[in-house]
């Protein structure tokens, strides 16, 4: 059986010793704060604003992040709950934008190791294979001095 792409809520879970359960009634894209409470030890409040700001996910090292634009931090998220909120610098909650098919995506990397697996959106300007928006003209011939 292929290893699944990895989402928020199947990355975020309760810390051992808790019910599996405990966090089930949380949107994916909030499972985050309640993970990073917990390992970093304090309380953090998520964003109470949604800003303008529309991120596009991707699949790193099979798992769907999304990238922080104002701090380069980077977090897992989900189709699921297509938000997202910096824990690191508080920015957020931004729109995600994920691809049409999401499934055709995921299966599309199932043949890599999972470690291999990695996708960008061709419209996402970060996309280092995306080709340059205006070529340099051809400088045609050049003249000999």
């Amino acid at each position: 059986m292929p290893i699944a792409v990895v989402r928020a809520e199947a990355f975020y879970t309760p810390p051992p010793g808790q019910p599996a359960d405990l966090w089930a009634g949380v949107p994916a894209a909030e499972l985050v704060w309640r993970w990073y409470e917990y390992r970093m030890g304090r309380r953090v409040t998520p964003p109470a604003e949604t800003v303008t700001d529309t991120y596009f996910a991707r699949i790193n090292q099979n798992r769907w992040i999304a990238d922080c634009s104002s701090c380069g931090s980077a977090q897992i998220v989900s189709p699921a709950d297509p938000r997202y909120a910096c824990v690191e610098c508080g920015w957020g909650w931004c729109t995600l934008l994920f691809p049409a098919d999401v499934a055709a995506i995921e299966a599309s990397l199932m043949e890599p190791k999972p470690a291999l697996r990695n996708w960008w959106n061709e419209a996402d300007p970060n996309n280092p294979d995306r080709p340059p928006a205006d070529p340099a003209p051809d400088p045609g011939p050049l003249k000999e001095v």
